[in-house]
């Protein structure tokens, strides 16, 4: 089953890094998917830029309105993800342990099963 591993931490401590602790944990955390990655089991996986480039599109009242940043003000924010092929939510669980062993960040990693979605093909 694929599993998507998404990151939550907050962005006020990890943008404080050094550009050589930022370097340290990515590091670290390159050497865990590299694990992963070599067995074909590691998928897409993204760091999103600060909540600050974010724009919002929110329905209100039947309208579409675009606002810049996130949709909710919250302690911790989403910051990247991992997609990953696992026998089950015990590998999963596994994964996410060993990501957060090396982040010194802190955070979260919510773990939760993909259903992969194939859009209808568009005939010419």
């Amino acid at each position: 089953m694929l599993y998507a591993i998404l990151c939550y931490a907050s962005e006020d401590v990890v943008s404080s890094w050094s550009k050589a602790q930022d370097d340290e944990v990515m590091a670290k955390l390159l050497d865990v998917q590299d694990k992963y990655a070599k067995a074909g089991r590691l998928g897409p996986v993204a760091r999103l830029l600060p909540t600050t480039a974010a724009t919002t599109l929110r329905k209100v009242k039947g309208e579409a309105v675009v606002i810049d940043g996130p949709f909710a003000e919250t302690k911790e924010q989403f910051l990247g993800f991992y997609t990953l092929e696992c026998a089950d939510l015990d590998e999963a669980v596994e994964f996410a342990r060993e990501l957060s062993e090396v982040n010194p960040s802190g955070g979260s990693y919510e773990i939760r099963p993909v259903s992969v979605f194939h859009p209808r093909k568009i005939s010419a």
